[in-house]
């Protein structure tokens, strides 16, 4: 039960971090992206003062035997580059790219119902039942 409440408070404080910042207003993302005359560094200001603050956590998380609330660190140890990470991350960066949503502020914007949030969300779910369902297939051959 700790790890459910922690894990919502810091879904909370990320979602508000993200409201605060501006982070789950696409055109704020789409302008990031666009090297043109409206060019806007904040969500490089954003990434440098996350990387900022949890560079720290990080550093004491390594040094731990195991989390605060598990039994074990569940760590990706893979470092293996393949076509499936780099066409899962050309996906990503194509969906951000054209929406200017993530998955975060996608989720944040949920409470604005606005079509173009609802649409992104709704195709988000889609793609990861469709990736869930093929993996389940790929493992029953």
């Amino acid at each position: 039960m700790r790890a459910i409440i922690a894990s919502l408070i810091c879904g909370l404080l990320f979602g508000f971090g993200l409201i605060v910042s501006g982070m789950s207003n696409p055109a704020r993302v789409l302008n990031f992206l666009d090297f043109s005359a409206n060019w806007d560094a904040t969500l490089a200001f954003v990434m440098g003062g996350a990387i900022l603050v949890a560079a720290p956590g990080m550093f004491w998380v390594r040094k731990r035997s195991k989390p605060l609330f598990a039994n074990k660190f569940d760590i990706p140890t893979s470092k293996t580059i393949d076509a499936k990470l780099i066409l899962g991350s050309a996906a990503f960066g194509i969906g951000w790219g054209i929406s200017g949503f993530c998955l975060g502020p996608a989720v944040v914007a949920i409470a604005s119902l606005q079509t173009d949030v609802l649409l992104f969300v709704g195709a988000m779910i889609v793609g990861m039942l469709a990736q869930h369902w093929l993996n389940a297939n790929k493992a029953n051959k």
